[in-house]
């Protein structure tokens, strides 16, 4: 790896978000905005979920972000010939100049979310700038740089969080109050809106708070995992320095954080039932989903619970037995962490009563949809295990300490569209 000019990066402390001329769909050269966004890669999970959004528009941005092509180095040079493809015939076009983009996200009731977009630097955990609160899977950050490397560009924002409601936030509100570079509304009913900040006294006064602010990753760990990939690649000063960002200060915007449920292929409900007999209590729930959740969050209440479906029925798994916690259990991490249900799952239901390698596509999907997560197993035939969400404080207390959560642990929402503003490394 190649590390040299990062020790003066190192030194300095706080997040450095910098402009950058975004990249934009030409709204007269695409069908609508909304047909051309997409959920963030990781999280199109309906088995026609990519067919459906190519259909939605030629030049929709899943093209990009999850290229179709016979194999994965295929698919990568196919995304980077695409993107070069839509720059030459203006599809894509780069802002006249530099500039930092306030993104709203509303859902028709009553969720506003507002933030920050823009390249921040890129800084290693140690440096306590950007916490990282959950564990990677190499080759989901091998493919993401492959991509990266082969489009030089950031196809779509991490989500970080910060708890300021300083200057930045100021600075966020008044420029709301202005008429948008986009407005649109996709499919899911979510209302987007983005709006360019280029004035320089703007500007350093969101660089400014934010210059002592800390971060937590709230979407995208395997995406930063890759920016830092790429930035030891390259001798710094680069581009490579920088990734592009979501910040949203949830001090005024709370954000929602919901589970990620598990998809266990090949293992049959009855199966996972018979396993954990004795060691948890199972409760059979005759009850449709929401009931069935209700159910799962009195009993997380208590202690670790976990929902079991696909077999038509929900099963309430809860009281694991205290010594197989003891034998199964890592004792060196502090207490809030062996107590999340997401340790409990990893350490101990996968690995000792199940037995399920938890870095193997092939035994393990994780997917954020409820009742998508429900429906394949019924579908496969497999195991789903339904999470009760963790509360955002558990998380940060937890990244401030350095202890990392088991992947996939939280999902934290809403998530930015992909598409609706892009970084080229080289513009």
């Amino acid at each position: 790896m190649n590390t040299a000019g990062h020790s003066e990066a190192t030194a300095r402390r706080g997040l450095e978000l910098t402009p950058f001329r975004g990249l934009r769909y030409d709204p007269d050269r695409v069908g609508s905005l909304a047909s051309v966004t997409s959920p963030p890669y990781d999280v199109v999970v309906r088995p026609d979920g990519v067919h459906h959004l190519q259909s939605a528009d030629p030049h929709n941005i899943v093209r990009l972000i999850l290229p179709q092509a016979g194999t994965p180095s295929a698919g990568t040079e196919q995304a980077a010939d695409t993107l070069r493809r839509w720059l030459d015939e203006g599809i894509l076009t780069a802002d006249p100049e530099p500039g930092l983009y306030v993104y709203e996200q509303r859902d028709g009731g009553d969720m506003l979310q507002r933030g920050v977009i823009g390249a921040l630097r890129v800084s290693e955990p140690a440096e306590g700038v950007v916490l990282p609160h959950e564990d990677v899977m190499p080759p989901v950050v091998a493919d993401r740089a492959a991509l990266m490397r082969a489009t030089r560009a950031n196809l779509e924002p991490l989500l970080l969080t910060y708890r300021g409601d300083g200057t930045a936030a100021e600075v966020v509100e008044r420029t709301a109050e202005k008429p948008p570079l986009l407005d649109t509304t996709t499919e899911d009913g979510y209302h987007h809106r983005l709006w360019s900040i280029t004035d320089p006294t703007d500007l350093a006064r969101i660089q400014s708070d934010l210059g002592h602010q800390q971060a937590l990753i709230a979407d995208g760990h395997h995406r930063w995992a890759t920016y830092l990939r790429l930035r030891a690649e390259h001798p710094s000063p680069s581009p490579w320095d920088h990734g592009l960002v979501l910040l949203v200060d949830t001090a005024r915007y709370p954000l929602r954080v919901r589970a990620i449920h598990r998809l266990l292929h090949g293992l049959r409900v009855p199966d996972a039932l018979a396993a954990v007999e004795g060691l948890f209590r199972v409760r059979h729930l005759d009850a449709p989903l929401t009931e069935a959740l209700e159910a799962l969050a009195d009993a997380s209440c208590a202690g670790n619970a976990f929902l079991l479906a696909g077999d038509g029925a929900f099963h309430l798994l809860d009281r694991p037995d205290p010594d197989l916690l003891a034998r199964t259990i890592p004792a060196d991490r502090p207490a809030a962490w062996r107590s999340l249900d997401a340790t409990v799952l990893h350490a101990t239901l996968l690995e000792h009563v199940w037995h399920i390698p938890e870095d193997s596509a092939a035994h393990i999907a994780y997917i954020h949809d409820t009742a998508a997560t429900v429906a394949k197993a019924e579908h496969d035939g497999s195991t789903a295990v339904l999470m009760h969400p963790v509360h955002e404080e558990v998380v940060r207390d937890l990244a401030r300490q350095g202890v990392t959560m088991p992947r996939k642990s939280t999902s934290f929402g809403p998530k930015p569209a992909s598409g609706l503003v892009l970084r080229a490394l080289e513009i």
